[in-house]
């Protein structure tokens, strides 16, 4: 299998094991953070959400589950995405998982399906080696990235929140991307949620959004992954997404958001200022580049889809 499709026996794990010990959290509202992609401008502005949520007296958690960097490519960026990432609860994603841990074979460690393009896997090799060599300048922060977790369980409200990057078999799988509602995988989230003991499994990894919930097992749980925080999500919109999870309602209008047991789940737009990160991204990137003809597009733009997309199983 090419470099960009495998799936190194490292990000490999157990439904079983993921939740056998939660960790208590006495935070009122947790925001899910995936797909960052060392934008700093959209760092920013979850930073005033968060305080925004604060000054209504709700304490707030971010938790980062992965690819916070990607596009941070010179060694001033690369250092203040990683330092200010860091003093929040952080799990890996692929690509901070490469810079730290670089694999034999896996390329940018994205686990690409067949249905993405070969040049899409080609490119994200070749950021991903220029991502390493600004790593590798910074050995502090890569022992740091070494020593975070694959996924994290949170006992939230009294309910199990599931934390990973892509799936709960794999920190690159691809079992909660959109593309795999659109297939149809309910009988692999039942055995999902049945063997984890999960209430909600919170994902990214994939780029697209996805909200979905149903009975398993007599008991109401939720999948949501919030695409990308750090770019569009959705047609003509170039926002990002994070995934806000908390016993209230949120403070500002959500994309998409159900209550399920007590919990509101919510993916909330992140309004960057688009046009400093694209002045930013070019110098970085500029014109005919990897990252620059993969995603410039997408970060001006967004993507096809509308909000009624997002939501599984889909509302007629």
């Amino acid at each position: 299998m090419s470099e960009g499709r495998s799936c190194p026996l490292a990000y490999r794990y157990r439904p079983a094991d993921l939740c056998r010990e939660p960790h208590q959290v006495s935070e009122d509202v947790l925001y899910i953070i995936g797909g960052l992609y060392g934008n700093p401008y959209a760092l920013d502005e979850i930073e005033r959400m968060a305080l925004a949520e604060e000054r209504q007296g709700h304490r707030v958690r971010l938790v980062f589950n992965g690819d916070f960097n990607w596009f941070n490519a010179s060694d001033s960026l690369f250092r203040e995405i990683n330092n200010r990432v860091l003093e929040h609860t952080v799990c890996l994603g692929n690509v901070d998982y490469e810079l730290a841990n670089p694999s034999d074979g896996a390329g940018c460690g994205c686990a690409y399906p067949d249905f993405v393009d070969q040049g899409v896997v080609d490119r994200s090799n070749t950021i991903m080696e220029r991502m390493q060599g600004v790593a590798g300048d910074h050995p502090d922060i890569q022992e740091q990235l070494r020593l975070l977790p694959r996924y994290r369980c949170l006992l939230f409200g009294g309910l199990k929140v599931l934390v990973v990057h892509g799936d709960p078999e794999s920190l690159a799988g691809w079992g909660l991307a959109h593309e795999s509602f659109v297939a149809g995988n309910e009988l692999q989230l039942a055995e999902w949620f049945g063997k984890s003991g999960a209430d909600v499994i919170a994902s990214t990894h994939t780029c697209l959004p996805v909200l979905w919930s149903d009975t398993v097992q007599e008991r109401s749980c939720v999948a949501v992954n919030n695409g990308a925080a750090g770019m569009g999500n959705l047609m003509q919109d170039p926002r990002g997404l994070v995934t806000r999870i908390a016993l209230t309602s949120p403070l500002d209008e959500a994309v998409v958001g159900i209550e399920r047991n007590r919990l509101n789940v919510s993916l909330m737009p992140v309004a960057f200022d688009v046009d400093a990160w694209l002045a930013r991204f070019d110098q970085l990137w500029p014109s005919g580049s990897a990252a620059a003809v993969s995603y410039r597009d997408r970060i001006g733009g967004g993507t096809s889809l509308t909000p009624g997309d997002v939501v599984f199983p889909s509302v007629v």
